[in-house]
């Protein structure tokens, strides 16, 4: 199966975890609040961890709790462990075997916190390992590049805040997801396709729910296509990194439809007439100038609508590859369980 047929699955996978995910969403949901943590602590690995951002952005934003990520090396390479009493350790893997997220979340379970697994291997070593497992229900997925399991994460970290913060706006976008992902992978923006094929190094940059999906995209980019890719939040770009901007150096924005959008519109019209080709992937204001507009669907709930962005995103990136002559379902070097320590 290619990855462009995975994407199409993306959807109904989206759509079975309401089921899947009732139960033990019950139970982790009943635990936390019952013995509320002070800190979340995730931890991922390659696309996993861009979940663990946005999964960073939804629990600060919705419940005000701080989340960091842990250095998996502090208890694999290091034996040191972690004061976690009473906290809430996240993991977050496709295949839950590479040996130092296992190992860092049995740390954290004998240092007395709360262990979940969001995998989509719920048979798996890092699954054992933790007090609650969170099936991520994407199905097998044999492309290497991880597509249809990411997708699938993000809307399972969407159903696990709504669940936690008792969020009554999530649950009907979540109903409205799947619909909308078979949209979003049918939106058009080979408007950048030219550009993309022909640089050696861009940028793409998000923020607040987009910034999860600047770092994914940036990871694909260079998985995928074999292209240099940076990522980066709107306002961290303009503390050095602008110095980067030229004609040849393509920036691929992704707006969000949330707070941080005027401050991305900003940046994307200021850093077009600063001479870069600037890709805005979103809603444009009628008149504006500057950054070319790859279309996207009408807004429906900012951290949802930041979900159909990376949909479209990865079907572009398929025709990218094509045009490269690059075989997206075997990108080189990579395979598909990645295990390190």
């Amino acid at each position: 199966m290619s990855m462009a047929d995975e994407l199409r699955e993306a959807p109904d996978a989206v759509a079975r975890q309401s089921h899947s995910l009732a139960a033990p969403l019950q139970d982790l949901t009943a635990r936390l609040n019952a013995r509320p943590p002070q800190l979340v602590v995730t931890c991922a690995r390659g696309s996993s961890a861009h979940a663990a951002t946005f999964a960073k952005h939804l629990i600060e934003l919705q419940l005000g709790i701080p989340v960091a990520a842990a250095a998996p090396n502090i208890a694999t390479v290091y034996g040191q462990r972690l004061r976690l009493n009473g906290q809430l350790f996240l993991a977050i893997s496709q295949s839950g075997r590479s040996d130092d997220l296992v190992e860092t979340a049995a740390m954290a379970r004998q240092a007395g916190a709360l262990t979940a697994a969001l995998v989509n291997a719920t048979d798996s070593p890092l699954a054992a390992a933790c007090d609650i497992v969170l099936p991520i229900g994407a199905g097998p997925e044999l492309s290497v590049a991880a597509t249809k399991s990411f997708v699938a994460t993000l809307a399972a970290l969407l159903r696990f805040v709504a669940s936690w913060a008792a969020d009554d706006r999530l649950p009907p976008a979540l109903d409205r997801l799947p619909e909308r992902l078979a949209e979003a992978m049918e939106v058009d923006w080979d408007a950048a396709l030219d550009a993309l094929a022909a640089a050696d190094s861009l940028v793409t940059i998000g923020r607040g729910p987009t910034l999860a999906i600047a770092r994914e995209a940036a990871l694909k980019l260079k998985e995928i296509a074999n292209l240099h890719a940076e990522a980066f939040s709107g306002a961290e770009f303009l503390h050095g990194p602008v110095a980067l901007v030229s004609t040849r150096y393509p920036i691929l924005l992704f707006m969000p439809t949330d707070a941080a959008a005027a401050g991305l519109r900003r940046l994307a019209t200021d850093l077009a007439g600063k001479g870069a080709a600037v890709f805005a992937a979103g809603l444009p204001i009628d008149g504006a100038v500057g950054p070319r507009w790859l279309p996207a669907l009408a807004a429906d709930h900012p951290e949802a609508d930041a979900v159909c962005l990376i949909q479209s995103f990865y079907a572009l990136i398929v025709r990218l590859a094509a045009r490269l002559g690059i075989d997206a379902d075997r990108p080189r070097h990579l395979q598909k369980i990645t295990r390190t320590r």
